[in-house]
């Protein structure tokens, strides 16, 4: 399957009759672009990238609103116009209100499917991806283990290959680090990043690995220093100056073991779709995400990471979006 750019065509096989299409629509949040595109993916041959801005007041209308579209601003993201596809994923509220809009301008005929609770009446909605901790609930709501992402194993390969030379120079195992940050009720500071720097160098003293770090926009600089200051005395532990090319998906598939931090939902979820041992940092854990990460634990498809030697036993493959992608290629079969 391919992405097309935003507002491009994207590549479609040679029988158009038997091209499923889709527009993966959001309002530019990079985790929701990521589930979003990624759904859509995983159920069509064509996808279509649809950033879309929402004037105020539309912005705060209600689903079924009469002329939602016209809230749509095409000097801030894409036009929704004809010809419309056949599938279409959302994530966001207004992402979901918008939606709804296109289907209805479209006649009915595309397939509606929104990942996470779309705070609206499920009416029009073909089906509902969401997660444990999302409140919605119903017959056309599929409950998923995991958030959903575009990390299929075909970009995994691709970026094994490209970024399994550049970190060479660390000795194996390679621990791959992925830093989140602070959310409320879940710290993440000076405190948090030394005693993980700690059980990271207690690990590569008994296995004679390497560790490379990356870290995210929520990263502290604060944490990133002091990771950064760690690695200066130590050749074997590299960290990513967040310049240069993000080796992000370069770790997730080139690391002999991962260890996430408890914070982001979306990490853990897409280091869990690679065939590595994951790990969970987690000194802290706000309330929304402690029933996620036991689940996780309770199932066996990682745990924490308390500086053990030996890397987890092999787990069970795990990939909400392959079941997601199942399921929307379902409800079209039966709409068709």
């Amino acid at each position: 399957m391919t992405t097309a750019p935003t507002g491009a065509s994207a590549i479609t096989s040679t029988d158009k009759s038997k091209t499923v299409t889709a527009w993966a629509i959001t309002t530019g949040e990079a985790g929701m672009r990521t589930q979003a595109r990624g759904l859509a993916q995983a159920a069509a041959e064509e996808v279509v990238e649809k950033i879309v801005g929402v004037r105020w007041p539309w912005s705060w209308f209600q689903a079924g609103w009469p002329g939602l579209l016209n809230g749509v601003d095409p000097a801030e993201g894409d036009r929704l116009e004809p010809p419309w596809p056949d599938l279409i994923v959302t994530c966001g509220r207004r992402a979901g209100l918008v939606g709804l809009a296109v289907k209805a301008a479209a006649g009915g005929r595309p397939a509606l499917v929104h990942v996470q609770d779309p705070l609206a009446p499920l009416r029009d909605f073909d089906l509902v991806v969401a997660m444990a901790h999302d409140r919605v609930s119903g017959p056309k709501v599929l409950k998923v283990l995991t958030a959903l992402h575009d990390m299929t194993p075909e970009r995994l390969a691709a970026a094994r290959a490209a970024w399994t030379p550049r970190f060479a120079h660390l000795a194996r195992p390679l621990i791959g680090v992925l830093l989140g940050g602070p959310t409320n009720g879940s710290p993440f500071g000076a405190a948090e990043a030394k005693l993980l720097l700690q059980r990271l160098a207690a690990v590569r003293a008994r296995t004679g690995g390497g560790a490379a770090v990356v870290s995210s926009r929520r990263t502290p600089d604060e944490v990133l220093a002091l990771f950064t200051q760690a690695a200066s005395r130590d050749p074997g532990l590299w960290v990513w100056d967040r310049t240069g090319d993000n080796p992000y998906v370069g770790l997730l598939a080139a690391a002999d073991r991962l260890v996430v931090t408890g914070d982001s939902v979306s990490m853990i979820s897409e280091a869990l779709a690679t065939a590595h041992p994951v790990e969970i940092f987690l000194p802290h854990v706000r309330r929304r995400h402690a029933g996620f990460i036991q689940s996780l634990l309770d199932g066996r498809y990682a745990r924490l990471f308390d500086a053990e030697a030996a890397p987890a036993a092999p787990r069970p493959m795990l990939d909400a979006t392959v079941e997601a992608g199942a399921a929307v290629r379902a409800v079209m079969a039966k709409r068709r």
